[in-house]
């Protein structure tokens, strides 16, 4: 018996049906993307008969350099705890919005400032901000 000795076969990929698929899926995507967009939209939105509070945003609470609070038109004393979460607790009644900003002055001790998100987090305030002013580039 004789075997002839057979010529190996080259193997190789077909990369033709492969980019065929990656044309199609790319078509797909691009006629099913929509891009339009939403703000451009002319929307006059519902009007509510409760009150506008979610809209308002977060409350804000002053600090001044002196220790003394102040939410809305409400002074609260340096070290008055109790006073000032009457007085916040007060403030964020009926507001879907549970964050506060808090605008202490550079001069305020830090003392204030951690009382004051104390007596926040008591409240279940959710997000609390601490507002600063702009760097100023040449310093």
């Amino acid at each position: 018996m004789r075997f002839r000795p057979r010529a190996p076969q080259e193997v190789s990929v077909n990369l033709t049906p492969l980019i065929d698929v990656v044309l199609l899926l790319l078509i797909f995507f691009m006629v099913t993307t929509t891009f339009t967009r939403e703000s451009q939209l002319d929307v006059e939105l519902p009007r509510g008969g409760g009150s506008d509070t979610a809209a308002q945003g977060p409350l804000v609470l002053a600090i001044s350099a002196a220790g003394r609070y102040r939410i809305d038109d409400e002074t609260v004393s340096p070290g008055n705890r109790d006073r000032l979460q009457a007085v916040l607790g007060a403030a964020m009644e009926g507001r879907d919005d549970r964050s506060l900003v808090i605008r202490a002055d550079a001069a305020t001790a830090h003392q204030a400032v951690v009382s004051a998100m104390d007596v926040a987090a008591g409240l279940g305030v959710q997000r609390v901000a601490i507002a600063t002013a702009p760097a100023n580039r040449g310093e």
